[in-house]
């Protein structure tokens, strides 16, 4: 989720197809997306999608999707009962009449059982490795033991998707910050991203971090992962701390993510663009640099202090990140992944789906403006009674980019080696460069332009998938149309995926 950097809702330059907007507004008026809207029976159809890969006699245009802009998208009267507390800005959290809140765990908390206690004055990277990170995005509560059910034991996984040195550091601002931070102080946000597994227990009412966990667990931009699937030992991911090109430290801007029907986590890799310094024109991959959002101005100074964050000596260092990563929080000793089979963005989420014949399914949004929305089918099958042979089921299966069309309908295309535009001709040499570059080969599939495609969500009970689009702080008033009568768009609008048979067959993705 970006929240601190405008610039990361700015479209990047480029040829585009028509966007959903525009899709929508020629498909029907005003009047008639009210109606539908309201009225489900009326069958307000824009888009459709398949779930899954394509078999023999099927589609790859069937079915429906609705837009559910703004308020208009309630359907029903609302199951929050709630009052919503007043909107102001205090020093302390506010909760709804009869809730409350509690602090689990902060900044610089303890996670591992040889953490030291934090001193905001004497912050080191060795203590923060150890210590809980910075400005939590995604959670995870996985109950114990695994496999289990609902349960007041369990372990949360937090992501920490970005630091703010101006706030950890008297000294420093927004604007100086890239220039002024020390090597010391790098090293400390460094450590501060990634993610933290906690073990917590509910007494009473209240919830507890267990301290001394055996599943305790701290993973950070230094942590070592592993690199899987497709692009593995890719030239393009070679570096000179790497020449195999299998293996990365850390990951970074971890923002939404998703947890995997055998009980692994998947944390996304978002805005990564921000991290490398150096000028990407005089590097051999300026295009793709260009296109993922690199540029001379990086918003951290690390460039300053690791080479290989300097994309002038470390062209290929930003290739590995901008991934999905796997990990098994039930193992502390497990070694994290990389898939690049799911392609490589500014990933929001990764939330799973299982096809009724037992293909896994991962949704993800690109999360800009202007940019995707993408699905992956594994090739292969989970078994939940063998749910280990799950291991590397996401490194082999088809991504997908959604292009809607004005009838009504969705096409999953392809990014496939050899297929359509993504070929020699256009710069793609084999799967790993489609991968590497997958923003550049949905623009040649003629992806549909969406704004910000954030959080998407398959219920559990119909079936039905539903995509939540942030906003478009670009739309101009006088872009408008029905199913974007925000311009500015600061509050998005939410598609209703609906794929053949859902209604009769329930969940299926």
């Amino acid at each position: 989720m970006t929240r601190e950097f405008d610039e990361d809702d700015v479209p990047i330059e480029r040829s585009l197809a028509p966007s959903l907007a525009r899709l929508i507004a020629a498909r029907i008026g005003r009047r008639e997306m009210v109606m539908g809207l309201l009225a489900p029976a009326a069958g307000a159809a824009v888009a459709g999608l398949v779930p899954g890969g394509l078999g023999a006699g099927e589609s790859p245009r069937a079915s429906n999707i609705a837009p559910l802009p703004g308020r208009a998208a309630t359907r029903g009267a609302s199951t929050l009962t709630f009052r919503a507390p007043r909107h102001a800005i205090g020093e302390n959290h506010a909760v709804a009449p009869g809730h409350a809140g509690q602090v689990l765990i902060r900044w610089g908390d303890p996670v591992l059982a040889d953490a030291p206690a934090f001193d905001a004055t004497r912050q080191n990277a060795a203590a923060q490795a150890r210590q809980f990170g910075y400005n939590n995005d995604f959670m995870a509560y996985m109950p114990l033991p695994r496999g289990s059910g609902a349960s007041d034991r369990g372990l949360l996984c937090v992501s920490h998707e970005y630091t703010m040195a101006e706030l950890m550091w008297p000294g420093l601002t927004v604007s100086t910050r890239a220039e002024k931070v020390t090597r010391a102080q790098a090293d400390v946000e460094i450590a501060a991203h990634g993610h933290s597994i906690l073990e917590v227990r509910k007494s009473g009412a209240t919830w507890a971090v267990v301290p001394g966990s055996r599943f305790a667990r701290r993973i950070t931009g230094a942590t070592e992962m592993r690199i899987s699937g497709p692009a593995a030992g890719h030239p393009r991911l070679k570096t000179h701390a790497d020449p195999a090109g299998t293996k990365v430290l850390g990951t970074l801007n971890n923002c939404a993510g998703g947890v995997t029907p055998w009980g692994t986590v998947l944390i996304a890799e978002e805005n990564i663009h921000g991290y490398f310094g150096g000028e990407p024109a005089m590097t051999d991959e300026a295009r793709n640099h260009k296109r993922m959002g690199l540029s001379a101005k990086s918003r951290y100074g690390w460039w300053r202090h690791h080479d290989r964050f300097n994309v002038e000596k470390e062209p290929h260092e930003p290739n590995r990140f901008g991934w999905i990563v796997e990990l098994d929080p039930f193992d502390p000793k497990s070694v994290p992944v990389k898939r690049t089979a799911l392609g490589r963005f500014k990933h929001e989420g990764a939330t799973c789906a299982l096809l009724k014949d037992g293909r896994v399914v991962v949704y993800s949004g690109d999360d800009q403006a202007g940019e995707y929305l993408y699905r992956f089918v594994s090739a292969g099958r989970y078994d939940p009674a063998n749910p280990a042979a799950a291991t590397d089921l996401l490194d082999r299966g088809t991504l997908a980019v959604a292009k809607f069309f004005a009838d009504g309908t969705l096409e999953w295309r392809p990014l496939a080696f050899g297929q359509g535009p993504l070929t020699p001709a256009n710069g793609f040499l084999s799967q790993a460069d489609v991968l590497i570059e997958t923003r550049r080969a949905a623009d040649l599939l003629g992806a549909t332009p969406m704004d910000r495609p954030e959080d998407v969500e398959p219920s559990p009970r119909s079936g039905r998938v539903y995509a939540a689009l942030t906003n478009n702080p670009n739309r101009k008033p006088d872009q408008t149309d029905a199913a974007n009568p925000r311009g500015p768009n600061p509050f998005g609008h939410i598609l209703e995926l609906i794929p053949p048979g859902t209604e009769s067959e329930g969940a299926t993705a």
